[in-house]
């Protein structure tokens, strides 16, 4: 599953001077006024499957109510290319009138709303049902960056009980309108380094929690720490264990996410600085696949350096291949995103403009180097690698 995707986050952030911002990245690219163009490189490079789905905040307009006008014009040109959509349901932000993570109703609205989508457009199969729970409640919740904009564990916690839930219920309300949909989860895998040895228990303790999104996805089994841990902050018992109980792994792709900023290094009192990257995609990927034991999709990759990116994308693709020609079952490749983005450089904490050179191709829709390497690649692959889905079938009639 070759793929890429259009970078659609939309947070709120909070400015200096105390007002809210809705940082759109399909406004700051110009998605809006160029999804023909946007749609056409993806045909032009060779990829088949594209990660992209409607903005949330503007479609879900309040309970029962929808605005489908701007996603029946765009998916009806994906059918009519060809182009296979992972619909990406939920991505870092909710409708102003849900208000935020912390909303404990917000689960069940975005069900009913996952359900309309799946009964509108009977012919997608293939669902990112809420991209990067882990990162949306970390960013939101816990580092004051997005949002709801709190730094405390009780709110990380509340956040990411949201997130999973309505994940969760969102796939079983998919699966009520196409039994065969796959899901495909898109999660941002993260290591932890020990500085010292003194900082070898704060570091444990977060590579443990790294892991709380997918573990409630899948149901998991967490360590007493964690148990602990999201016992003291606000999570009941019935809760967790209604994660334990509801799960749909059997229906999943386990979607991974690596950037260069993925790793981190721990200082003894708890600091976190970047590290670069140290263990790369490979060894982390491998750490996820053995907790989970389930299929692998490699599903968002970029370089901010227009130079280096055909590099990183060699490194990355050669780590996928290592993974497969190594027993792990890697079902696809994607890098992220079609044209650059804007103000990923602070994170989308600020709305300064500011162009990254992270696509294939830049806002004016040509083809940076990478893009053209990436074709190539496409080209070369498509039909060298096992077409097996590893026991979950992935065809698409």
């Amino acid at each position: 599953m070759f793929a890429t995707g259009i970078e659609g986050s939309y947070p709120v952030i909070h400015l200096p001077d105390g007002s809210r911002r809705r940082i759109d990245e399909f406004a700051k690219c110009g998605h809006y006024e160029r999804w023909r163009e946007d749609f056409a490189l993806v045909k032009e490079l060779g990829i088949d499957f594209l990660r992209y789905g409607p903005p949330l905040y503007r479609t879900h307009a309040g309970p029962a109510r929808y605005d489908w006008a701007f996603a029946d014009e765009t998916f009806a040109e994906l059918q009519r290319l060809g182009i296979t959509p992972i619909v990406d349901l939920c991505h870092f932000g909710v409708p102003d009138w849900i208000g935020d993570f912390q909303n404990d109703d917000w689960p069940a609205y975005f069900a009913e709303y996952a359900r309309a989508f799946a009964k509108r457009f009977p012919w997608v199969r293939f669902y990112t049902p809420v991209n990067e729970i882990y990162i949306a409640a970390t960013f939101s919740a816990q580092y004051g960056w997005w949002n709801e904009c709190r730094s405390d564990d009780r709110s990380f916690v509340t956040a990411l009980r949201n997130l999973c839930k309505a994940n969760m219920l969102a796939m079983h309300a998919i699966l009520a309108e196409r039994d065969d949909a796959v899901f495909i989860q898109s999660e941002s895998s993260e290591y932890f380094h020990a500085e010292n040895p003194d900082a070898r228990t704060p570091a444990g303790l977060l590579n443990e929690k790294r892991f709380l999104a997918l573990d409630f996805t899948y149901g998991h089994s967490i360590d007493v720490t964690m148990y602990d841990y999201i016992l003291d902050n606000g999570m009941t018992r019935d809760q967790f264990h209604w994660f334990r109980n509801n799960h749909l792994v059997s229906r999943c792709i386990m979607g991974n996410d690596y950037y260069i900023t993925n790793e981190h290094l721990v200082h003894a009192d708890g600091r976190i600085e970047p590290s670069g990257e140290i263990f790369g995609y490979y060894v982390i990927t491998h750490q996820y696949y053995e907790r989970y034991r389930i299929p692998v999709m490699h599903t968002e990759t970029n370089l901010p350096d227009a130079k280096l990116a055909t590099s990183w994308l060699h490194k990355q693709w050669a780590n996928v291949h290592r993974l497969n020609q190594d027993g792990v079952p890697v079902l696809g490749f994607t890098w992220y995103s079609v044209t650059d983005q804007v103000d990923w450089d602070t994170t989308l904490r600020e709305d300064a403009g500011r162009v990254n050179p992270l696509g294939l191709a830049d806002l004016d829709r040509k083809l940076r180097p990478v893009g053209t390497a990436y074709r190539e690649l496409i080209a070369q692959w498509r039909d060298v690698l096992p077409s097996e889905a590893h026991g979950l079938d992935l065809r698409l009639s």
